[in-house]
């Protein structure tokens, strides 16, 4: 894992601590990357309840419940199945928030429409959902290192971003 995720998983690990809120992810081309940099922060057992790595349409229906429909007319590769994946990674897993992420990070992949590189990241819970599409292909490793890093940015922001909006009220 390099520095920059680090340093996310240990703001992440801060704010989630402190409000004593939990966390999950739902992964399917990351394949466990996000979940494992969660975890490298000791005590993350505190907040961190688990992933799931939903690699096929199959386990994304079953266990996440997304909706079949979704995956048969956009792909799997889409905003609103990242965000039925943070939905359902909250309800599985019992978490307060969930981080997903759904792609074609290479070498082969999707549809001519969606070319590889094409990544959906989604962070939130039930009521407010952050979507982030990732579009260039740098090669399979680097595609899964720059989402992984994105994701963990996209969520430590929101939560920040949550921070300010309950100060407001």
């Amino acid at each position: 894992m390099d520095f920059e995720s680090k340093i996310l998983s240990r703001e992440i690990s801060q704010l989630l601590w402190e409000r004593e809120q939990t966390l999950g992810t739902a992964e399917s081309c990351t394949g466990g990357r996000i979940a494992e940099a969660i975890i490298a922060i000791p005590g993350a057992s505190k907040y961190f309840k688990g992933g799931i790595v939903s690699y096929v349409d199959e386990v994304k229906e079953n266990l996440l419940g997304v909706n079949h429909d979704v995956i048969e007319e956009q792909t799997a590769v889409c905003e609103e199945v990242a965000r039925q994946m943070v939905v359902g990674a909250c309800r599985s897993l019992n978490t307060d928030f969930a981080i997903a992420a759904t792609g074609y990070a290479g070498p082969t992949g999707g549809p001519k429409n969606i070319p590889i590189g094409t990544i959906w990241l989604a962070c939130g819970n039930a009521d407010r959902i952050s979507t982030l599409k990732l579009e260039d292909d740098f090669g399979r490793d680097i595609n899964l290192a720059i989402a992984t890093n994105k994701a963990l940015q996209m969520f430590y922001d929101f939560l920040l971003n949550e921070e300010e909006s309950n100060k407001e009220e």
